[in-house]
């Protein structure tokens, strides 16, 4: 346990973070798991729903610093194509 007074609040400062966080990052596996999940099913009209969804999730969650940019630029891009690849059979 820390014992300043600085210290202290920082930790609960980090565990305020932390909470927030883990929520944003919950949203933005969830919507990536909802378009993966369409892609698998061959389900175009969700897959491009989903894929809305999100890229704007991925999207909050670099501007929150949650993630970082490139990440965010990585995982949009893949879901793009996967996406893409089923528009093209269809």
């Amino acid at each position: 346990m820390p014992i300043k007074k600085s210290a202290k609040k920082y930790m609960r400062v980090t565990a305020r973070k932390t909470v927030r966080n883990k929520i944003v990052t919950g949203v933005v596996k969830s919507a990536v798991k909802k378009t993966r999940e369409a892609v698998t099913a061959n389900n175009l009209e969700t897959a491009q729903k989903n894929l809305k969804d999100a890229i704007k999730a991925i999207d909050k969650a670099a501007q929150k610093k949650v993630i970082k940019k490139n990440t965010a630029a990585r995982k949009k891009s893949r879901l793009n194509t996967m996406v893409k690849k089923i528009v093209l059979k269809a």
